[in-house]
């Protein structure tokens, strides 16, 4: 429902994965929105603009020769028209072409024409992605607002391995979908923590987990898109800060725990979705340890147990733990999700390179009191918006079964 009657501009740029863009203009019209198709010149050397005229049901913009403006100004008419642009494919040159501000096809004239939201889906070679040319202009791209969907890792029409394929239709869907549901957490502040924590050992070395924070990090675009405050509590990552997101760096579990608290006093939401440290060096060297033939010892002593004491702190607030295991993830989730008395808890097998920590993609178990909800292995920027519906739900089913207010937190003003 979230798509029906949206009005949804499809940008075609010149690139094979154009191919793929027929079936998500078909996708989105099935699920009930209006779309009109904008094509590059070189666009339609890779996929005929009779195919998505056949698919939309509308004439192709390619050129402002007044197919949607009596006085030919298309590029004007499309961009009021539409609820949301999607460019996809977007090709590196079409991605500069916006950070520029050129405006020699229509396409790139509608885009700086429309006020609304446009979503780039990326698509090409690995080296031009990871070229630092294109990742510059993605950043500033991000911080103008646009949203970049993908790409994906995997193999390319030139033979190279890596990332640069465009997302699939299965995945670019949902994320088109998600750009309408702005209301499920509106006004809502949402604290969300992400990434492992370094406890030192020395000035060196320290004590760490193979969390990437890429799971952290989709639940808050998520949680920003379906129009909350989002406080994002980091430990060290390589992720790119959204601007638009209250953004805290921290690197000990100490100092998680200090951010948090500060935090949470007006918090609604709290997912600890850290993978924090669960033992600290007791005596941190001032300087390097310099290896030997004797046998180092350490001793240690355990962190803080964040979400324990916040659920402790303030147990009316909603909180949603993790749990990442190696066997048995169900069973100690379970054992989690009763002992630290959690509203929610999202488990999930970590150990594979296909899954989990550092990678892309990950299946899920969310569990609460009374239900448990299974997710197949899907890419974690589609996993997020689904654990916030999960969460919206059972905020709504604990508001209709109790008649307190509980989407504002019982211990705000």
């Amino acid at each position: 429902m979230a798509l029906q009657n949206k009005q949804i501009v499809i940008a075609v740029t010149g690139g094979i994965a154009a191919y793929k863009t027929a079936q998500l203009v078909r996708e989105v019209q099935a699920g009930g929105a209006q779309v009109r198709v904008v094509m590059t010149a070189s666009a339609t050397s890779f996929v005929a603009a009779k195919t998505f005229q056949a698919l939309s049901g509308k004439p192709v913009a390619i050129t402002d020769n007044g197919l949607f403006d009596q006085a030919g100004m298309d590029h004007i008419a499309l961009a009021k028209w539409a609820d949301l642009i999607v460019i996809a494919p977007a090709s590196a040159n079409s991605i500069a072409k916006l950070v520029h501000g050129d405006a020699d096809e229509l396409l790139y004239a509608m885009c700086l024409a429309h006020e609304g939201q446009v979503a780039v889906a990326p698509a090409m070679n690995q080296q031009m992605w990871s070229n630092a040319a294109t990742q510059e202009n993605l950043n500033c791209l991000r911080d103008r607002g646009f949203l970049i969907w993908g790409p994906a890792d995997g193999v390319q029409a030139c033979g190279d391995v890596g990332p640069g394929r465009m997302l699939e239709v299965s995945e670019l869907l949902p994320l088109v979908a998600n750009t309408f549901k702005n209301s499920s957490f509106a006004g809502q502040h949402v604290v969300i923590t992400a990434g492992p924590t370094h406890e030192a050992i020395d000035p060196v070395r320290y004590i760490g987990n193979r969390s990437s924070g890429k799971m952290g990090f989709a639940l808050a675009e998520a949680a920003l898109a379906a129009g909350a405050r989002v406080t994002l509590v980091a430990g060290p990552t390589q992720h790119r800060r959204n601007p638009r997101i209250h953004n805290i760096n921290v690197e000990t579990a100490a100092e998680m725990h200090h951010a948090v608290f500060q935090q949470i006093t007006d918090c609604d939401v709290f997912i600890a979705c850290a993978a924090v440290a669960d033992y600290r060096v007791v005596n941190i060297e001032t300087k390097k340890i310099k290896k030997s033939d004797q046998h180092l010892t350490l001793k240690l002593e355990p962190t803080e147990d964040i979400l324990a004491d916040v659920k402790k702190s303030f147990p009316e607030l909603f909180c949603v733990g993790f749990a990442a295991e190696t066997e048995r993830v169900v069973e100690y989730a379970n054992d989690k999700l009763k002992r630290k008395k959690l509203d929610m808890i999202i488990a999930n097998q970590v150990g594979s390179k296909d899954q989990g920590f550092a990678s892309d993609y990950n299946a899920i178990e969310i569990l609460t009191a009374d239900n448990q909800e299974s997710i197949t292995c899907m890419r974690k920027t589609a996993l997020a918006p689904k654990i916030l519906d999960a969460i919206h739900q059972q905020l709504l089913n604990r508001k209709e079964n109790t008649n307190v207010r509980y989407l504002k937190s019982p211990h705000s003003a």
